[in-house]
C-alpha cells in the first residue's frame, strides 16, 4: 500500500517572551515547571496579532534525560479584534550536552536538537471558523530571548 502524502500550509510565526519558571519540582510524571508566557508576537500570512499577557503558561514537564514535554497554552488578540485561544503539546529533546546549552541560554543550531508541537485552536469569531476545524504542527527553536514557532496547518 502506497503512503498517502502529508501537505502542510505555513501559517505563522510565533515569537514568545517568557518569564521565570516556577519549579513545583518532581512530580510522579516529571520535573514540572510552570512558566508563564509573558508576552509575544503572531505574524504570517494567515494570522498577526499579540500573545495577551497574563492569559499564558508552559506546564513544562522535563526526563530525566532532559526531553521536555510542553503543555502551553496562549491566547491571542488578533489584529482585527479576535480573541484565538491556541493549546499545543510538544516535546523538544538532545543530547546532553546540547540541552546543557539550551538551558544556559545560549544559541544553539536547530539542526542540533528536536522540537515538534502539535497544536489546536478555538474561537468565537466566525472570520476565523476555520482554525477550529484544522490541526496545526509547530516547528521550534530555542533562541535565548524565548521559544519561537513556524505553524503550518496540516492539509
Amino acid at each position: 500500500m502506497t503512503p498517502l502524502p502529508l501537505a502542510t500550509e505555513f501559517l505563522f510565526r510565533a515569537v514568545l517572551t517568557v518569564g521565570a519558571p516556577q519549579a513545583v519540582g518532581a512530580t510522579r510524571s516529571g520535573d514540572l515547571r510552570v512558566i508563564p508566557v509573558t508576552g509575544g508576537s503572531i505574524s504570517g500570512p494567515a494570522l498577526n496579532g499579540e500573545v495577551l499577557p497574563g492569559t499564558a503558561a508552559d506546564w513544562l514537564r522535563v526526563d530525566p534525560d532532559g526531553t521536555a514535554h510542553m503543555d502551553v497554552r496562549l491566547t491571542i488578540k488578533t489584529t482585527e479584534g479576535h480573541i484565538v485561544f491556541m493549546h499545543y503539546s510538544g516535546i523538544r529533546t538532545a543530547k546532553p550536552e546540547v540541552l546543557a546549552r539550551l538551558n544556559a541560554g545560549e544559541a544553539v543550531d536547530t539542526a542540533d536538537y528536536y522540537f515538534r508541537t502539535a497544536i489546536r485552536f478555538e474561537t468565537g469569531a466566525a472570520p476565523l471558523a476555520w482554525l477550529t476545524r484544522i490541526l496545526a504542527v509547530g516547528v521550534g527553536q530555542r533562541p535565548p530571548a524565548g521559544p519561537t514557532y513556524d505553524v503550518y496547518a496540516v492539509k
